[in-house]
């Protein structure tokens, strides 16, 4: 007889074998696991990426990750994971006690998936990280299972719990970035040291409506670094669209955090019936060193990589460049759509995307027979027929008063059951907002998803856009999936034109609702593959990892003048591909050719849509246009693609000058795009590059000819900077680099004469 005890001593697993025959038992053991296919999982796991190594364990009761590493750095955490420790049944509450589960555990090189059960109620816990690239962050969930006959409800798990041990003398800083929700703050991006007492929570919910004096939501990602040298440090961030926060505290020793879903405004609960699962917002951690720019240009291709929809990135066309008919408002009409499509088409636009204002009403989505008697299939095929690419904007979610067939009409009895609130009688929609419905009822994410794809399948589009509050993120209905409000808390206001409800149940609205348009994308991708999704949500009100996994491409402002599209595309692009990244470009003031292609171009930095009647430009803007267009798709979008890219300035403010740097490593070749800002006095500036060879030199071309072409070493270019001078406020230069072999620097050098640069500081200017 063999009698096999697992006991913990500190983190080693101990075999205690008590047998009568020791050769003849371990034989018999032996035996039995080759021929079971009993696999033990090993307590003690790490995965790694190239940057990024972490260690686990698994505790007898609960999970714990030891320690993350980068280069030599290690940072030691101080606490297992606290997963929940009751829930309630029929009324009642009952402890839960977690135990290890080896036979249902796994590791490999690529996952550490560590198993826990209780008993009563029945449950089972799975803590799972996941490397899905050879570079990057680690991935980490827990998916919460219920097997019992009962239904049970479960209070708050969070995705992480960590608590790092640091030297008390450490100097750390905090990074983070705010969403450019309506328009972007005059901070936006925010490095902040970590001293001891440090107390901050981000949160991001999906749909962000900024107001005076309170703290604005982030993308949900934060980088914590060392202020030395090195800057190494680790990164976190959050792939759902929920409401969600991140938490960082420092006191003595320790560095303490806490990542997830939202707990506030009320105490958090969910609904699992039986076979029903939870999962926790999953969220990826890494390690790095350098700074903001250097996280990113991982960051940034991990996203592209492990996230994003592939087939988009397979189109060597993508991101598209957009002509967008808002310019005239809600005004289009047949009429000016055909006249948009051709003058689209010759300058060289490939997408024409109908805006609001063609339907018949809000919740009314079907043309409106004044504005377009022949529907919009007729649109459709006269854009295709010109090689554009036809895309639409919809606010599917929204609910008005139009009473014709196929209407969302909140009046409706049985819409009424789908609705987050009760509405007054003198409730009325406006122009393109009405009242959102709660996608998280089974009933009314059936019908988003039906009506979603009679929209791509009647009106035959390419794109498709989503605007407004599409995820709700509050409701007081006590008979749909989440759980109910709290009578005692709740609220119900108004606020950019939706009616936005707030109580106990609010985070537990937008998790059955986030799951659900999660859904709903996933059903279009699959019915009409290379369909884009644009997610706009009011300019930038649902920036997010989650809605980069289910979305081609975000606006990222609702504010489309020059300096606002440079500072939202400054702060996103330190998180998120920047071909994702789109920019509107509306009408502004342009006396000189000089301020339209400032205009233009403080948009060309990512995805480019131009929302303007271009009927209304000059000929010479039309031909200064057309060759930006042309400029964009041959030279430009393979490195807002492909390149690393840089912010070599401070934050635009419209008076200074301002610069981005792309650079490919793999092709050598990179831009440097730069604005002069309002400042009468400051002619010329210095921008000091980055990501150069410093032992290589570097063919320069200035594509406006503010300066005969250059070749200038990587380490003059890296430390002394390159000058440019541009005589007119608000105007702007594209500087070509190419990376020249030794042989072709010292040929290319002499043709043109060198072309020494004075040194001086990074900011120097004049």
């Amino acid at each position: 007889m063999i009698q096999i005890d697992l006991l913990y001593a500190g983190s080693t697993l101990v075999f205690a074998f008590t047998m009568k025959r020791h050769y003849r038992c371990w034989m018999l053991l032996a035996y039995s696991l080759l021929f079971s296919g009993l696999s033990v999982a090993q307590t003690a796991a790490s995965l790694e990426t190239a940057e990024t190594r972490l260690r686990f364990e698994a505790g007898p009761n609960a999970p714990q990750l030891e320690s993350l590493q980068g280069g030599t750095v290690i940072w030691k955490n101080r606490v297992a994971e606290t997963s929940i420790s009751s829930a309630e049944m029929e009324g009642q509450t009952f402890p839960i006690e977690w135990r290890f589960n080896s036979a249902q555990s796994h590791t490999n090189n690529d996952i550490v998936r560590f198993v826990y059960d209780s008993v009563s109620p029945h449950l089972r816990l799975t803590w799972e990280w996941q490397v899905r690239s050879t570079h990057g962050p680690v991935e980490h969930q827990i998916r919460i299972e219920n097997r019992d006959s009962r239904e049970v409800w479960l209070p708050l798990e969070n995705s992480l719990v960590f608590d790092w041990q640091t030297a008390a003398t450490d100097a750390i800083e905090q990074f983070y970035v705010e969403k450019d929700a309506d328009t972007p703050s005059a901070l936006g991006t925010h490095l902040i040291p970590v001293q001891d007492g440090y107390e901050w929570e981000g949160t991001s919910s999906t749909y962000a409506h900024p107001r005076p004096g309170e703290a604005r939501e982030i993308i949900p990602y934060f980088l914590a670094e060392r202020r030395d040298g090195t800057r190494a440090g680790w990164y976190i961030g959050i792939e759902f669209s929920a409401r969600t926060h991140l938490n960082l505290a420092r006191k003595g020793e320790s560095l303490h955090g806490e990542v997830g879903l939202n707990p506030n405004p009320g105490t958090f609960r969910t609904r699992l019936r039986p076979g029903e699962s939870f999962e926790t917002p999953r969220i990826f951690l890494g390690a790095t060193s350098g700074g903001p720019d250097a996280t990113a240009n991982v960051l940034r291709r991990w996203v592209r990589e492990v996230l994003t929809n592939q087939d988009a990135w397979r189109n060597p066309h993508y991101p598209v460049v957009v002509n967008n008919s808002w310019g005239g408002g809600m005004t289009v009409n047949e009429e000016i759509a055909r006249r948009m499509i051709g003058d689209a088409a010759d300058l060289g636009f490939e997408m024409f995307h109908l805006d609001a204002g063609w339907f018949r009403g809000v919740g009314d989505w079907y043309p409106d027979p004044k504005k377009f008697p022949h529907g919009l299939q007729p649109i459709a095929d006269e854009a295709h027929e010109k090689g554009l690419k036809f895309g639409l904007w919809v606010d599917w979610t929204q609910a008005g008063l139009d009473e014709a067939p196929g209407a969302l009409n909140v009046r409706d009895p049985e819409l009424r059951g789908w609705l987050t609130t009760d509405l007054p009688a003198t409730w009325k929609p406006e122009e393109f907002k009405g009242q959102t419905i709660d996608i998280g009822v089974p009933k009314t994410k059936a019908w988003a998803m039906q009506e979603t794809d009679r929209i791509v399948t009647d009106y035959k589009l390419d794109m498709l856009e989503h605007d407004g509050y599409l995820v709700a993120q509050g409701c007081d209905a006590s008979d749909h999936p989440h759980a109910a409000p709290d009578p005692l808390n709740k609220c119900t206001y108004r606020d950019a034109g939706f009616v936005f409800v707030r109580s106990s149940n609010s985070t537990d609205v937008s998790y059955h609702a986030t799951r659900a348009y999660y859904d709903i994308q996933s059903n279009l991708r699959r019915k009409h593959p290379g369909l884009l999704l644009e997610v706009c949500n009011d300019g930038g009100r649902m920036i997010d990892f989650g809605s980069a996994t289910h979305g081609d491409y975000f606006s990222v402002t609702d504010t489309y003048d020059p300096l606002s599209n440079r500072r939202a595309f400054y702060d996103t692009s330190f998180v998120l591909p920047t071909a994702m990244l789109e920019t509107y470009v509306e009408r502004w003031p342009t006396p000189r050719i000089e301020n339209f292609r400032y205009m233009l171009r403080s948009g060309m930095m990512g995805w480019l849509s131009i929302m303007i009647d271009t009927y209304s430009w000059s000929t010479q803007q039309h031909d200064a246009a057309k060759q930006e267009l042309q400029l964009y798709k041959s030279e430009l979008r393979p490195l807002i693609r492909d390149a690393n890219l840089y912010h070599i300035s401070e934050r635009p403010d419209g008076i200074r000058w301002d610069g981005m740097e792309y650079f490919d490593p793999q092709t050598r070749h990179g831009v440097l795009y730069a604005f002069r800002g309002t400042n009468k006095n400051e002619t010329e500036h210095r921008f000091v590059l980055q990501g150069l060879n410093p032992r290589l030199r570097y063919q320069l071309r200035f594509n406006d000819h503010s300066a005969p072409g250059q070749v200038v070493g990587g380490n003059e270019l890296m430390t002394t900077g390159l000058k440019l001078r541009l005589r007119i406020p608000n105007s702007s230069e594209i500087i070509f680099l190419e990376e020249l072999s030794a042989q072709r620097s010292s040929t290319q050098a002499a043709a043109i004469g060198g072309h020494a640069l004075r040194p001086v500081g990074r900011t120097a200017s004049r």
